[in-house]
């Protein structure tokens, strides 16, 4: 049985002051993968596709399910969450919705801010997994669409492709294949004629570097001790994400759907 080295893992996550502001799924999540990758480094030895696959019939949820509809803890409850404002900004949705995935895109957003990333790549990292909130599967096509009537072209344009860049490597960028991928999908497993499709077209797209660009700052995000809060991006947000007046999902935008229902996701229809 792997033994496990609290220090080391506490550490991970950026120190005991991050992992006190993580739900309880997501330290559950982020033990998981902890102890993965604490396996690969021991044996290297990786599921393959079809084993991973029959996993499916022993969940009582689905893996692309959003966070905030479920809890993945056996046994386990849902919260209640908190109301939103009736005019609700960003900031509102990321500190009341976005609880989950918080500490990991401040870390990328940190390290793009740290190693001199242009400001649109910096919100791209910033903004790439908070629509896990709403729903994991094709996270980087539903956060483009999400975020897309609010921000630059470009920037949503690096929150879309980022989800098919990160199955490829690009050592001269920076970017290696992460195990953590080789054990969540197997180590045989081939992308999906999409992913293939959007690679091909990107290797060639002058905007290439802005996707490859939030993949280097996302899987290696993490530092020990380090602690990341909004401020510090606060003025970026202000200057490349537009808040509507009436507040998210309130101004009849094509994805004001999409906002209403993170504000409310135990409504039942």
């Amino acid at each position: 049985m792997i033994q496990l080295d609290r220090r080391h893992f506490i550490a991970s996550l950026g120190g005991a002051a991050a992992v006190k502001l993580m739900s309880s799924e997501a330290k559950a999540e982020a033990l998981e993968a902890y102890m993965m990758a604490q396996l690969n480094t021991q044996s290297k030895k990786f599921p393959k596709a079809a084993e991973i696959e029959a996993q499916i019939e022993t969940r009582n949820y689905r893996r692309g399910v959003g966070n905030l509809f479920l809890t993945t803890q056996p046994n386990g409850k849902v919260k209640k969450l908190e109301p939103m404002p009736p005019k609700p900004t960003f900031l509102d949705f990321f500190n009341l919705r976005m609880q989950q995935t918080s500490n990991h895109v401040l870390q990328s957003a940190n390290r793009a801010m740290k190693t001199g990333m242009p400001e649109h790549i910096i919100l791209a990292c910033l903004l790439h997994d908070t629509v896990h909130a709403l729903i994991k599967v094709d996270h980087g096509y539903w956060g483009a669409q999400l975020y897309g009537p609010y921000v630059p072209e470009k920037l949503a344009f690096a929150i879309r492709y980022h989800q098919a860049l990160r199955f490829y490597e690009d050592k001269e960028a920076g970017y290696e294949y992460p195990d953590l991928y080789r054990n969540l999908f197997g180590e045989d497993y081939v992308p999906a004629p999409h992913i293939q499709a959007d690679y091909k077209m990107l290797k060639n797209h002058k905007w290439y570097m802005e996707p490859r660009l939030v993949t280097v700052n996302d899987l290696y995000a993490f530092e020990p001790g380090v602690v990341v809060k909004i401020d510090p991006f606060i003025d970026i947000i202000g200057r490349h994400l537009k808040n509507p007046k009436e507040g998210l999902g309130n101004d009849g935008s094509p994805v004001a759907h999409m906002w209403r229902a993170m504000a409310m996701p135990d409504n039942p229809l």
